[in-house]
């Protein structure tokens, strides 16, 4: 190793019983960040796999794909997902067809991509339904995939009746996010049923392990004649499996009776992992339970899979959460071991294996040696993929602890627009969790639930018992009768309930909009309660693409509430009027932007824009100078420590 990064240096590592505690947070720039960062350097315009001289489409592209992606939905920063746009349009043509993409292989490693093209589809207009064009090519692969007797996918046409760990990865999450975005419900049981056959056929009864894949037709040579199984446990195909699972619980409908079972699987297996955690570096053995057997080696992408799988898992509350625990003790090991800083400033990552396998030619054999005798490679995509994914959650735990057992509501009952999907129906839209174009919320969502909230959506009139729950109530650009047939106003009902919350202890946020765009009206009265009134001026008017109309500057000495963001954007805002117990959060040439009311126990936040959604906050649209992500994790993260608990 050329020398330790400086940032690692300055991360924290207090040695505590039981395990060590990293504060990931002390860190100047993230590594994820540092790591991608340093990825598209290498590959500034197109994903070069392995030694391959040529592109192709290919499950390593998906997995780095994905890594970008988390990092974007980190920083907000647009070039992550210019990146992915730019990467992917190499490939679909505008009818769908993919580039290099062989459907009559049924290579079930070339689904992972696919994620992508999901992605860009929920994100992109005017084209994207060349995106789903392409997603539907690959669901079409997987509905005619050749499978095992009993339903199983077959790894790939040419390795007839194998399933492999691999493949667990590279099919499912793709398929899970599809069925629950084209609403295929019927295909969830079919998802379950791929982890339930390597949980009957190749889980090992004595350790736990999970043998790399086993042949229905015991015809392979490694394949045990009495079980199918190969003959050893290869750490980083158990790192798929444990990646599949908590990636395919994100989009695993919550009331579906097969949930439950894939979250056994998860808690049967983090305690087996732990087992075979080295105790002293906290990293794992590339053949896993061989530990310092002659040749064996600490591998990077399978310790960082296991430091994701673990991480997430305890995060997300499908495991105990002491596991976090060894995920961090793992990650600190993997930043010591596999870390590096070249001479040209760029991260590196080592001791990654180039590949495993099983049959082909030459004939792999899936012994102990065989697996010891693949190439070990710095910088190969199979493992910086997984240490941006570890990395991204050692961030995330590093500062989520603010919004643990907090929930925020979001109104969609005096907000509730709607649009036509292409097969007739309607769906809400506009300042919705769920809508990832620039119409909607969903990125402020995900850094509410990064800093551990839980986000619902409050879709019915306020009452005592629906807000019961909510910690934080937020209500965005109530109605018009220009937006909504039969807007639901702001009744003197709903002004009760909502000040009698706000007094026993909630926090409420209400964004208005210029006069034009929103109710304000009946808003007002609401307003009022709490000394706070929505103008009918209108400021800060952008024309076009001069953004800077829209600047508005946080004073170094007014970081109460913005404690990293200094120069934001909203324009065409309603300033506010204020009266006790308000006061002013930000004010300019006069003009009070940005409100609080201290009321009862409660708090209210009042701005004249819904100006956080994402088309604000995504990096693709305004230019870098505005810090709007920042700005909206720092409010986050000041509304969540208003909550008092009731």
């Amino acid at each position: 190793m050329k020398k330790l990064l400086r940032s690692i240096s300055v991360i924290a590592l207090f040695f505590s019983a039981p395990a060590i505690i990293l504060d990931v947070s002390a860190q100047e720039i993230p590594m994820s960040r540092q790591m991608a960062d340093s990825f598209i350097a290498r590959h500034k315009d197109s994903i070069l796999v392995g030694k391959n001289t040529v592109t192709k489409w290919d499950y390593e592209q998906g997995l780095m794909l994905k890594a970008i992606e988390k990092v974007w939905y980190r920083t907000g920063e647009g070039k992550y997902f210019e990146y992915i746009r730019k990467d992917i349009d190499q490939y679909v043509k505008p009818d769908g067809s993919i580039r290099t993409y062989k459907f009559d292989e049924f290579n079930i490693d070339n689904i992972p991509p696919g994620r992508a093209l999901l992605t860009l589809y929920q994100q992109t207009q005017p084209d994207k339904e060349k995106y789903k064009k392409a997603a539907d090519l690959l669901w079409k692969q997987l509905e005619e995939q050749p499978r095992t007797k009993e339903g199983g996918y077959w790894h790939k046409k040419r390795y007839p009746y194998q399933m492999w760990l691999d493949g667990l990865f590279m099919g499912e999450p793709f398929a899970a996010e599809y069925s629950l975005l084209f609403n295929h419900p019927e295909h969830f049981d079919d998802i379950a049923k791929q982890f339930a056959l390597i949980e009957k056929y190749a889980v090992d009864e004595k350790t736990g392990l999970i043998y790399h894949a086993y042949d229905e037709s015991r015809e392979q040579k490694w394949a045990d004649k009495t079980t199918g199984r190969s003959p050893n446990f290869w750490a980083r195909a158990i790192g798929w499996y444990a990646i599949a699972l908590v990636d395919v619980l994100d989009y695993f409908p919550k009331d579906h009776p097969k949930r439950i079972e894939l979250i056994q699987y998860l808690k049967r297996l983090a305690p087996v992992l732990t087992k075979y955690q080295d105790k002293q570096s906290g990293l794992w053995y590339q053949v896993i339970d061989q530990g310092n057997r002659k040749g064996n080696y600490f591998e990077a992408s399978a310790s960082c899979m296991f430091i994701y799988a673990l991480a997430k898992g305890s995060r997300m509350g499908y495991i105990d959460p002491s596991f976090e625990a060894n995920a961090k003790r793992g990650y600190a090991g993997a930043l010591k071991q596999f870390v590096e800083i070249e001479s040209d400033g760029l991260l590196s990552l080592n001791k990654t294996v180039s590949v495993g396998g099983l049959g082909g030619t030459p004939y792999r054999d899936g012994t102990y040696e065989y697996y010891l005798s693949e190439p070990i490679r710095k910088n190969d995509l199979k493992g910086i993929g997984p240490f941006i994914f570890a990395s991204i959650e050692m961030e995330i735990a590093a500062e989520n602890a603010v919004g643990k057992g907090k929930t925020v509501g979001l109104d969609y009952h005096f907000n509730q627009e709607t649009r036509k999907l292409p097969e007739g129906k309607s769906e809400p839209f506009h300042y919705t969790w769920e809508d990832r174009l620039h119409s909607g919320f969903w990125l402020w969502g995900q850094t509410f639930r990064e800093l551990g909230a839980k986000t619902v959506a409050v879709s019915g009139a306020p009452t005592a018992e629906r807000l019961k729950d909510v910690d934080v109530y937020i209500i965005v650009d109530p109605d018009t009768k220009k937006e909504s047939p039969n807007p639901n106003f702001i009744q003197t009902k709903d002004i009760n309930v909502i000040e009698n919350w706000v007094k026993d202890g909630g926090v409420l946020v209400m964004m208005a909009n210029d006069t034009a765009n929103c109710e304000i009206t009946h808003f007002n009265e609401l307003a009022k309660k709490f000394g706070i009134q929505f103008s009918t001026k209108n400021r800060n008017m952008v024309q076009g693409t001069q953004f800077e109309q829209g600047k508005l500057m946080i004073p170094a000495d007014n970081k109460a509430i913005f404690k990293t963001a200094s120069k934001i954007y909203i324009k065409e805002l309603s300033p506010l009027l204020l009266s006790s117990p308000a006061k002013s959060a930000l004010t300019d040439q006069g003009d009070v932007i940005l409100g609080v009311s201290k009321y009862g126990k409660g708090t209210v936040f009042a701005v004249g824009d819904p100006w956080l959604y994402n088309e604000y906050v995504d990096g693709r649209r305004i230019d870098t100078s505005f810090e709007n992500f920042e700005a909206g994790k720092d409010l986050a993260d000041w509304l969540l420590k208003q909550v008092v608990k009731k």
